[in-house]
């Protein structure tokens, strides 16, 4: 067998490897999943005491299935055979006789996950990799080989339903709690402990008391009625099928779907699945830029403690680097750690990791850091004679290799360079707000930039787990580029009178994750009438924005824009009706925004730059990008 390896020890324990020839990581291909029949084909031949079902890559268990097959799927017959395919396995896999366990050390998702609860036990690793999860929701498809039977029979439906809907992850430790895992250990001890578990005759964990009748009829269906209800609240079925083909799967045909043909061929024909599946190979891409340089870098130095400096420097010591951030005082430095120390409560569990994620982000009002840092990162606020004074007092203390980067959104990269005695060396990475929330970091380089800048950079931005978008340099770049546009043809439907819950909720339906009124009044009033000058080749700005702005009313900072806010969100006034075809108006002038920057080489091509928008702004990912879209 070229992917799976089969090795019997002599007290009768087998161990099944799973290393596929050719790949990083291991997926469940056509290939691997005849294999796995062949393996247990030949262990039916002289059956073990036990076996016990491993990765051989360094990267992790399983990643899941091969995505490239879904692009495959063009006909009824074709899905089916898939979803038959991994369902009749892992049912032969769960009903062997001896003993069964999956040793799950880094991600195990997807098939993977399937595969794993097809086994009598599971065990896990207790280190950062290990990640267990159904994320199939993701790509707009269900987990079609088991899981959705067998995990609320381990976890219960509910914690089930929240993981398969959500396409959320767990960590070994969350794992062992929720009952999917049946230990959680230690590196050193994990094959040990494998081998006495799988030895031990224990029965399988199932779930028992309320968990065991909820999932049963009549508590079954209550339990499929209130997930419906929270599915809805963030998904709307004609945009995204699969969460409530999910919730119907587990409570009408007992997770299997080959008793739901229809439901089967709808799901995985859809045009959201093959939108989404569209989106996880662009993201992918994106990935790969990060891969081009072998730059690691470990200490980063943020000058300017603001909102965004204080925020990108907590993300890189969250993220495990060393970090030095640098203000004027100590004074304006102390919110951002203040900042900083609710991020890491929220996101770090063990208190002593979340201490030391503090530890690593260091105040450095004197700027010592400069000299020791493999990334220097500019944030202060726009203005070009202020940057010009930064970099010449920079430069000369950095590192020989080390990345100069500026965060501005606004100002060319030609301008800001020339104060420097390599020019050459100045590369715009460019994070959004909120830091923490958006995936995407704008790479930006212009004519002359030094290549092995722009790959250091990338390889930066991936390190800290974003991704990385070349842009060349130009007004607003892609992102803020393409959302000028949009946002002022908002504000000039509500100078013609139309309500601004009317204009929201027009671009909710259309599968925006916000309204473009409430987004002007998160980013602020005072930064739309900047960036509107900037970017808005010269329009004047709509009479809404300019009274708000003069009486100082600018959006949730000010607690007044559009919306009143309060308690940190805006308070609207019911749903008014949207003109027909408002969502077509608002749309079109970023898409063909969109269109004139691909044609300019701001971005490379049209894939890139419906990535750029997806990840930079949340449009819809069901539509599989703007340009996508505006395709048909």
């Amino acid at each position: 067998m070229k992917h799976w390896k089969i090795e019997r020890e002599q007290d009768g324990l087998a161990w099944l490897t799973l290393d596929r020839e050719g790949a990083a990581a291991n997926a469940l291909s056509a290939e691997v999943m005849n294999e796995l029949g062949q393996a247990l084909d030949e262990l039916d031949k002289t059956s073990p005491k036990a076996l016990i079902i491993r990765s051989g890559k360094a990267a992790g268990f399983i990643a899941g299935a091969d995505i490239e097959e879904f692009t495959q799927l063009d006909s009824a017959e074709k899905a089916k055979n898939l979803v038959e395919r991994g369902w009749n396995l892992f049912n032969r896999l769960a009903a062997v006789k001896y003993p069964t366990l999956a040793l799950i050390r880094g991600h195990c998702l997807g098939g993977g996950m399937e595969l794993a609860l097809a086994c009598r036990y599971r065990l896990v690793v207790d280190e950062p990799g290990t990640k267990l999860g159904l994320p199939e929701v993701m790509l707009g498809i269900f987990p079609g080989w088991g899981g959705m039977k067998r995990l609320p029979e381990v976890a219960g439906p509910q914690v089930a339903l929240d993981l398969m809907l959500t396409g959320k992850t767990l960590d070994a430790r969350r794992a062992k709690t929720f009952g999917i895992a049946d230990l959680c250990v230690a590196p050193r001890v994990m094959e040990a402990s494998a081998r006495g578990l799988v030895l031990s005759g224990k029965p399988a964990a199932k779930v028992s008391g309320m968990k065991a009748l909820m999932n049963s009829w009549p508590l079954k269906n209550v339990v499929a009625s209130q997930a419906l209800k929270q599915v809805a609240k963030k998904a709307r079925p004609e945009h995204y099928p699969a969460p409530y083909a999910i919730v119907d799967i587990w409570a009408k045909y007992d997770g299997n779907a080959l008793k739901a043909p229809e439901l089967l061929d709808r799901i995985i024909q859809s045009t959201t699945a093959r939108n989404l599946v569209r989106v996880f190979f662009l993201q992918e891409r994106l990935k790969g830029f990060g891969k081009e340089s072998k730059f690691k870098a470990q200490h980063v130095h943020v000058i300017g403690a603001g909102v965004m400096g204080g925020d990108i420097a907590t993300w890189c010591a969250l993220r495990g680097m060393t970090v030095t951030l640098q203000d004027q005082t100590l004074e304006r430095i102390a919110p951002a750690i203040g900042r900083a120390g609710k991020l890491f409560k929220r996101r770090i569990r063990k208190p002593l990791e979340a201490r030391a994620a503090m530890d690593r982000l260091i105040p450095d009002p004197e700027g010592h850091g400069v000299a020791r840092a493999d990334v220097v990162i500019e944030a202060i606020f726009e203005d070009v004679a202020a940057k010009h004074a930064l970099f010449k007092s920079v430069e000369s203390r950095m590192k020989p290799g080390a990345v100069l980067a500026t965060n501005t959104s606004s100002l060319r990269i030609e301008d800001l360079r020339t104060a420097l005695v390599n020019p050459a060396r100045l590369v715009g990475i460019h994070f959004f707000n909120p830091v923490a929330m958006m995936p995407l970091v704008e790479v930006v380089e212009c004519e002359g930039a030094d290549p092995e800048m722009v790959k250091k950079a990338c390889a930066f931005v991936r390190s800290i787990d974003k991704l990385p978008l070349p842009v060349k340099s130009a007004p607003g770049f892609l992102v803020n580029a393409v959302l000028a546009p949009y946002m002022l043809e908002a504000m000039r439907c509500v100078d013609e009178g139309i309500a601004p819950e009317a204009i929201d909720e027009a671009m909710l339906a259309f599968g925006m994750p916000m309204g473009p009124i409430e987004l002007i009044d998160t980013v602020g009033l005072d930064i739309a009438m900047s960036a509107g000058k900037q970017l808005g080749g010269g329009a004047e700005a709509p009479k809404c924005l300019l009274q708000r702005v003069e009486k100082g009313d600018l959006g949730k900072k000010s607690g007044r824009g559009f919306y009143q806010w309060a308690d940190g969100k805006a308070v609207k006034n019911g749903t008014s009706r949207a003109p027909e075809n408002l969502a077509k108006r608002l749309s079109t002038p970023l898409i063909e925004r969109a269109e004139r920057l691909v044609a300019e080489s701001v971005v490379a091509d049209a894939d890139l730059a419906d990535a750029g928008v997806i990840f930079g702004t949340g449009f819809a990912p069901f539509t599989g990008g703007p340009l996508n879209f505006r395709k048909g």
